[in-house]
């Protein structure tokens, strides 16, 4: 009974928290926002919030990953009810489904809007051809996943498609970024590898990709648990520049243990030209912007960009290609009964654009809510309601601290308790005798 008990407690750290996420369309069209197994989406073009279609009722529990398509066509969800989810932006209709044998950590598009990719908590990436997606199917047709490559039981943070579409880049709570090359016929499998990023020190959170005209292929930016940002040449492996963010915050500090706490990288955006990267840092109330010399192939601290007045700490940061404006989020959901189970804050930064001087700071600002794109009509579907206390973000942003390192941080066990765990887990209960 106590094992159980044990067991029954590990799965409630590691999977009731969820982090508020944020998604904006490639033209700010519209910009969704998910917290819990809520997903809201506001149309900037009609000013209201959209009434999705589902036949199937929408998610059964947290979501964890959104992403609208390069178009701005589809979007994308998936998470802890093992569901990915494919919507027709114009109607907002579910028009597909794909069923994971496991928990949904990560999900992509590819550039031509023909596949998603979707990986799972056991480090298998799957893939969903939808080319000859159909918004006129009045409920969503069912689509087989199949699985394409395998991280060995890694928990897959991030999964992105390179500019160009010729790889697939995973990144893994065991420090590792693997690049694949994404084959012509997806279907079978991606069995060619072209290389590993090797340098995080801690669990690879996020990835984005940055690139100019000089270089369209492009160069790889990753944020970790070790409180870096690295930069990369994602074809050949190469480590060009690191930026020590937490240090250079002033974020670092000791525990109890006299040992050092390093604030986790949680997401990561880049203007479209490159030159600028949004940094949202665990217990920082802002975002960070880091400039990068395609040139000289680095990274550097351009300006903290500080949000007055709350307790405002990111936990999702998305922005529209064409548009100078970062947009933030901030939230956790629980799942349970109380106030702040499905609140979100969301606030926007002006000057997200290219960053054309390397002496001068860019000029941005958090806007206030009456100059948010959509004001108060949008803060309300988005948000939950308009007004939300200071208490309930500040148990948000602990929540979520706490629930990422209790994900992504391998924890060490007796070899009693982790036989103990091998007899419980549901994939080998699950399986027939031989």
């Amino acid at each position: 009974m106590e094992d159980n008990h044990m067991e029954e407690s590990e799965h409630k750290l590691e999977t009731e928290v969820a982090p508020a996420l944020i998604a904006v369309h490639p033209d700010q069209v519209s910009v969704s926002v998910s917290v819990g197994s809520d997903l809201r989406v506001f149309s900037l073009r009609d000013g209201s919030r959209v009434k999705l279609v589902d036949e199937t009722g929408g998610h059964k529990d947290s979501i964890r990953a959104i992403r609208y398509s390069r178009s701005g066509r589809l979007f994308v969800s998936g998470g802890d009810d093992k569901l990915v989810k494919v919507w027709d932006t114009n109607s907002w209709r579910c028009i597909y489904s794909a069923v994971s044998e496991k928990r949904v950590t990560s999900l992509a598009i590819s550039g031509d809007g023909m596949f998603v990719c979707f990986a799972d908590k056991f480090g298998v990436v799957y893939v969903v051809d939808i080319g000859d997606h159909n918004s006129e199917n009045p409920a969503p047709v069912n689509k087989k996943a199949v699985p394409i490559l395998s991280h060995y039981c890694s928990i897959i943070t991030r999964l992105e498609f390179s500019p160009d579409g010729k790889y697939i880049i995973t990144a893994d709570r065991d420090f590792k970024i693997r690049v694949t090359v994404f084959p012509k016929e997806p279907l079978n499998g991606a069995h060619e590898i072209q290389t590993f990023c090797l340098g995080h020190t801690e669990f690879v959170s996020c990835l984005a990709f940055i690139s100019c005209q000089d270089y369209a292929q492009g160069l790889l930016v990753s944020g970790s648990g070790d409180s870096t940002v690295r930069l990369w040449d994602y074809a050949s492996g190469c480590l060009l520049d690191t930026c020590d963010v937490g240090a250079k915050a002033g974020l670092l500090h000791s525990n109890q243990r006299q040992e050092e706490v390093l604030p986790a990288i949680t997401d990561l955006c880049a203007t479209s030209d490159g030159s600028l990267v949004a940094v949202a840092v665990q217990s920082l109330p802002g975002i960070m912007l880091l400039g990068c010399n395609f040139s000289a192939r680095t990274l550097s601290v351009v300006k903290v960009v500080s949000v007055k007045g709350e307790t405002f700490i990111p936990t999702s940061i998305g922005a529209a290609p064409s548009v100078p404006l970062l947009w933030l989020v901030m939230g956790a959901s629980s799942l349970q009964s109380n106030d702040s189970a499905l609140l979100a804050r969301v606030r926007a930064v002006s000057g997200f654009t290219a960053n054309t001087s390397e002496t001068t700071e860019p000029e941005t600002s958090v806007l206030e809510d009456t100059e948010i794109p959509g004001g108060e009509p949008l803060l309300q579907a988005l948000q939950g309601k308009l007004s939300i206390g200071e208490e309930a973000f500040s148990t948000a942003a602990e929540a979520v601290k706490t629930a990422m390192r209790n994900l992504l941080i391998k924890k060490q066990y007796s070899a009693e308790r982790r036989e103990l765990r091998k007899r419980g887990r549901n994939d080998k209960k699950n399986q027939s005798p031989a």
